[in-house]
């Protein structure tokens, strides 16, 4: 008993050397909202980023794909803006493949030093990582929605113009809607991977859940009960995240049934 019993009260003073002593939970609070927060916002900005670059994308693979220069021959002999437009449309597929193949192609945590000392190094260190794992994340939920977006029959794109809606229209209402169904696993997998990637926010100096622990483990030279507890909290945030995607696929399986 004598063993247990040291054992318990070890436990018991590393749990209160890392929570209890100088209110050092207060910093684990802290670093939880910052992860939540970054995570959330770089959720909306990779969602609405990917969602545009995915729609772009499957446009100019509809009305094209075009050459540069012979276009730009054309509208320069002719003077007619459908060469114009071809250009304009060469020229935005050219950008966007150069933006999926350098936010895919390079380490995210080089990404966010980039963001936070080079181009934004005067502004909130929580709005850079926001901007930053949105931007890389977008990248990822582009490629995801495009692909569920091919797998959309044509005929539903040729249908809905059918019936006199416009090409946004079909796209908003029938098309999207059917692609979100196909990759919603993707898109889930790509959301986890993006919370648990906000744990290397500590390189840009901001205050998550991971970075607690290496502040208080710091000042307890107690590595253990720290990085078990954000273990612990990252494993119920995905564990939870895991079921409401579950549950949705669930309420999407049978929508389609009806």
């Amino acid at each position: 008993m004598g063993f247990f019993t040291s054992l318990w009260q070890g436990f018991h003073s590393a749990i209160v050397r890392t929570f209890v002593t100088d209110d050092r939970y207060l910093i684990f609070a802290k670093g939880l909202q910052n992860t939540l927060v970054i995570t959330l916002g770089a959720l909306i900005v990779g969602i609405f980023i990917g969602v545009a670059v995915a729609v772009l994308k499957v446009y100019y693979y509809q009305v094209g794909p075009f050459k540069l220069w012979p276009s730009l021959g054309s509208f320069l002999r002719t003077g007619r803006l459908r060469y114009l437009n071809q250009v304009l449309l060469r020229l935005m597929d050219g950008f966007l493949n150069c933006y999926l193949t350098v936010f895919r192609g390079t380490p995210v945590v080089v990404q966010l030093m980039v963001w936070a000392f080079v181009v934004f190094s005067s502004t909130n260190e929580v709005l850079v990582a926001i901007i930053g794992f949105g931007i890389n994340s977008g990248a990822y939920v582009a490629e995801i929605v495009r692909a569920g977006i091919m797998a959309v029959d044509k005929g539903q794109t040729e249908a809905g113009r059918s019936l006199g809606l416009s090409a946004w229209a079909t796209m908003r209402l029938i098309v999207l809607p059917q692609a979100f169904k196909n990759v919603l696993p993707a898109l889930s997998n790509e959301f986890i991977a993006l919370l648990k990637e906000t744990s290397i926010v500590g390189y840009i100096a901001v205050t998550d859940i991971t970075k607690a622990a290496a502040l208080v483990r710091a000042r307890t030279f107690d590595a253990f009960i720290p990085l078990f507890f954000v273990a612990s909290v990252y494993l119920i945030m995905v564990t939870i995240l895991t079921y409401f995607q579950k549950k949705l696929e669930t309420v999407l399986q049978a929508s389609d049934r009806k």
